[in-house]
């Protein structure tokens, strides 16, 4: 039958669980009153009982008995001789109670009803799907890989809703198949024709505030505050902290005995180093500590242009540089300096060699690698142990092994 196509429909939605029930009898009664409409002009005289346990409606039309031959608006009244067909002690002035079935309505107008039912329904989850998560971005969210293609990953929640984990917000060594579990942060949530497009992200700095918050309780209770956090995804990550209690050691209690807090959080973050410091409102020593774990001689600070001239010896150089120049990068986005490096000039070397003298027996590229960590000259190359220069650059042992050869034999 027709009717149980419609039926059927709002069988599909009664359960849903974005929509609330007192919304969908709304929705469900407006659906079936426009099909009254249709049919006999108005539905003032109609009355609509949905069951959403069951699945069911039921309507009913109450029409007013009038003399034979009076009847002027067949929706509204009904003659005396047809009503006492329906029950035969009825009299003029009675109310009449008729039962409504789907059947009388036709085919097409039930086509057309569950097709509004279904528009109305689809639209409203739409906007409760994007309420919900408009409300939570900035948290984390737990879900099943389901789609994976070059751009991104689709996610399915546990309700069964569509996230999106574009590869610009994935973390450069993440790696996911379907049906991995995969942890990320609400970063936005965007309408896309009609339907909400929920963005997730393994790089934004909040997502690491946020492991923070779950794997270690004075910063989720309130006693350590993250003040500030920049990131380098899948290499390094520098977090500020503070506490307002001077029973409470920050960095201790957020990396914990033998790291075993901050171990959590850097597996999650595929192997990400993270530097927690101890935030202050001295700018010479919060830069200090953001350049750690290199040693500082000397900072002038020109509060300005925002500068900072850091000096150090030759051998802190690149410690305060990092691999690929991420410790000095983050450290100046933490403390919102530009920060210069210069070796201390009471422990230069007027015999040290610049780097470029050496194109003769060093190739350029060579070079420029070593350049990266901060090392301009000979004895910044030699000050460092072959094991750190293998760990800092992307040269092979053999590679610098030749190299140390070289300019060990300038200085012989």
């Amino acid at each position: 039958m027709d009717h149980a196509v419609l039926i059927e429909s709002f069988s599909e939605f009664k359960d849903s669980r974005n929509i609330d029930r007192a919304t969908l009898m709304s929705i469900m009664e407006d659906v079936f009153r426009a099909m009254v409409r249709k049919k006999y002009g108005e539905d003032n005289n109609v009355d609509v009982v949905i069951n959403t346990d069951k699945g069911d409606v039921e309507m009913y039309r109450n029409r007013t008995i009038v003399e034979d031959g009076m009847v002027e608006d067949d929706n509204t009244q009904i003659a005396l001789s047809d009503a006492l067909k329906i029950e035969s002690d009825f009299e003029v002035g009675e109310d009449v109670t008729e039962q409504i079935l789907l059947d009388d309505f036709g085919r097409r107008a039930v086509l057309a009803a569950r097709q509004n039912l279904v528009a109305r329904i689809m639209e409203l989850e739409k906007e409760s799907i994007y309420q919900k998560y408009k409300d939570r971005v900035g948290e984390i969210v737990t879900g099943e890989v389901y789609q994976v293609w070059k751009k991104e990953i689709m996610v399915m929640d546990d309700e069964g809703n569509e996230l999106s984990l574009p590869k610009s917000e994935q973390i450069p060594a993440d790696f996911f198949k379907k049906g991995d579990t995969v942890r990320a942060v609400v970063l936005r949530v965007e309408m896309q024709g009609g339907s909400p497009k929920i963005i997730l992200s393994r790089t934004a700095p909040v997502f690491l505030e946020r492991l923070f918050e779950l794997e270690v309780p004075e910063v989720f209770d309130g006693l350590i505050t993250i003040k500030n956090i920049v990131r380098e995804p899948g290499e390094r990550a520098k977090v500020a902290v503070e506490s307002y209690d001077d029973r409470i050691d920050p960095v201790g209690a957020c990396v914990g005995m033998k790291g075993s807090r901050i171990h959590g959080i850097v597996r999650e973050l595929r192997n990400e180093n993270i530097d927690v410091i101890n935030y202050t409102n001295n700018l010479s020593l919060y830069i200090q500590r953001a350049l750690s774990p290199a040693k500082i001689s000397e900072i002038k600070l020109d509060d300005d242009t925002k500068k900072a001239a850091v000096y150090m010896k030759p051998d802190q150089v690149s410690l305060a540089i990092g691999k690929g120049g991420n410790n000095i990068k983050l450290a100046g986005k933490l403390t919102g300096f530009e920060i210069d490096v210069y070796r201390d000039s009471d422990v230069e070397d007027d015999e040290d060699v610049d780097l470029d003298e050496f194109t003769d027996e060093i190739e350029p590229w060579i070079i420029e690698e070593f350049k990266k960590i901060g090392c301009d000259s000979a004895k910044d190359v030699l000050a460092i142990s072959i094991d750190d220069l293998v760990k800092r650059t992307d040269l092979e042992e053999e590679t610098i092994r030749e190299v140390v050869r070289i300019l060990n034999e300038e200085f012989e």
